[in-house]
């Protein structure tokens, strides 16, 4: 992994909005050999597009803009066996912890999933990764992508153990422990995949931190009995991969709530630093968690690692200054050293292929502002 050495190198979190072409071409993929052709070409183009217009707004280290998969976290249950969906038994959500009841009003006008809650994925058999084929056309897509083009570095997403099935049931394994491991050993033959197609690995987990209110009001101990177990799993999913050739992206979704529910980053940051990973990747530049820079005051960032502040958010339609971006930067580089830090984004600006956080023009309008605050934060720092 490529560190800040001469500069403050950019990056972002993976998604971007998909071009309508694209979410048409994939809802009409299953209905024949001439539509899964169209839409595996339109993949193609919508990666190539992207790619271009990242390293155009000036980021460094690139990704496919997740345009070749469904969504940040269940595209991952269409690539395993053992799920069944149930589109009539919804569960609640209670990812959003306290806020489904206490913006009850709120959550039915603006954020009807947390008032209904979502459809079941029920583990119903023996979980195994069946995915290949879906993934190896991602990969294959975003190398060609990446032909001619220049970049510092190229990254790719794929869920986190934590973050998989988490509105589902499980029955069919013995206990939570087993459940969660065979997950993690699915998601293993994906990592692998992308670390062998020469990529850097970056695993995505806003689960593990959305769950911390339901669970702590149960009992604090309750949320860290579920939260290790997790973090034990992905460990295990990434043993033999080099920890430099992995990042690890931990948030409170990018669903546009309150948040007032969310885990103080404080109480987390010791479970995010267990996981095997060369970089962590955290909010830091929306109204709810940008004072969490204080937490690096006490928290020492361990020897080699990197540290990937967002620094631009996709929770407003405001572009950030660029003066404003470089203080950011500069905030972190004075507190954990300028060669470990690299500039990033809050989350992902797509949850998923229908969704879109802020204007596509917003976007990349906010990548622009990135790179170029990157550019005055590395003058300061490099002076």
């Amino acid at each position: 992994m490529i560190r800040s050495e001469e500069r403050i190198l950019t990056t972002h979190v993976g998604s971007i909005i998909r071009p309508p072409e694209l979410v048409e071409a994939a809802a009409k993929a299953g209905k024949g050999e001439a539509e899964r052709r169209a839409f595996e070409e339109t993949t193609r183009r919508s990666i190539a597009d992207v790619v271009g217009k990242q390293i155009a707004a000036g980021i460094d280290i690139v990704n496919d803009g997740e345009h070749g998969k469904s969504s940040w976290a269940n595209y991952a249950l269409t690539r395993m066996s053992g799920f069944e969906h149930r589109p009539k038994q919804m569960q609640p959500a209670v990812w959003l912890g306290r806020e489904r009841f206490r913006f009850a009003q709120f959550m039915e006008k603006e954020f009807p999933r947390g008032v209904v809650g979502s459809p079941a994925d029920a583990c119903v058999g023996k979980i195994s990764y069946t995915g290949q084929a879906a993934l190896q056309l991602g990969l294959a897509a975003f190398k060609d992508a990446l032909k001619g083009k220049t970049c510092t570095e190229a990254f790719y997403t794929a869920v986190a153990p934590a973050s998989v099935g988490y509105d589902g049931i499980d029955e069919y394994y013995r206990n939570e422990h087993d459940y969660v491991f065979a997950i993690a050993d699915a998601l293993r033959e994906e990592y692998r995949a992308i670390v062998d197609a020469g990529f850097v690995l970056q695993v995505d987990d806003a689960v593990l931190a959305n769950m911390y209110d339901y669970l702590t009001e149960q009992s604090p101990a309750r949320y860290r009995e579920w939260a290790e177990l997790r973090v034990a799993a992905l460990n295990r999913a990434l043993e033999g991969i080099p920890e430099d050739r992995i990042r690890y992206h931990i948030c409170f979704g990018s669903w546009h709530v309150p948040h007032t529910s969310d885990a103080p980053l404080e109480n987390i940051v010791d479970l995010m630093l267990k996981v095997r990973a060369g970089a962590y990747s955290i909010e830091a530049a929306n109204v709810r968690h940008e004072h969490e820079w204080h937490v690096w005051e006490k928290t020492k960032l361990p020897a080699g690692k990197i540290l990937i502040p967002g620094v631009v958010t996709h929770h407003t339609t405001t572009v950030e200054h660029p003066r404003l971006v470089a203080e950011r930067i500069v905030r972190f580089a004075r507190l954990v050293g300028r060669e470990n830090v690299i500039a990033g984004t809050d989350c992902g600006f797509a949850q998923s292929e229908g969704v879109q956080r802020v204007h596509p023009q917003v976007v990349w309008a906010k990548f622009e502002s990135l790179a170029e605050g990157a550019r005055l934060a590395s003058k300061e720092l490099w002076s």
